[in-house]
């Protein structure tokens, strides 16, 4: 399994400042990178897989909207989960 208890808490600790804070929309967009880029992995390898280039687009634009409300509500947020997850936009 590529997403562990533990990979999650750490995703979360760095990204919501606290191991429990899983809401915060900073977490959310770092936890739906990690999955963006194993599924990507994924897919170049197995380029049939039309499931799961199907959950990709999904979870892409899961962190679009994401990325939208945030930029929205509190540019400068914004602007740092952009620059610390490389991001293009």
């Amino acid at each position: 399994m590529y997403l562990t208890k533990e990979v999650k808490e750490k995703i979360f600790l760095k990204h919501g400042k606290l191991k429990k804070n899983t809401g915060s929309t900073e977490a959310q967009i770092a936890l739906f990178s990690f999955r963006i880029d194993h599924l990507s992995s994924h897919l170049k390898k197995n380029s049939k897989d039309f499931n799961t280039e199907r959950s990709l687009v999904k979870l892409v634009g899961k962190r679009r909207s994401l990325l939208d409300y945030l930029k929205s509500k509190d540019i400068l947020r914004y602007r740092n989960i952009i620059k610390e997850l490389d991001l293009r936009k």
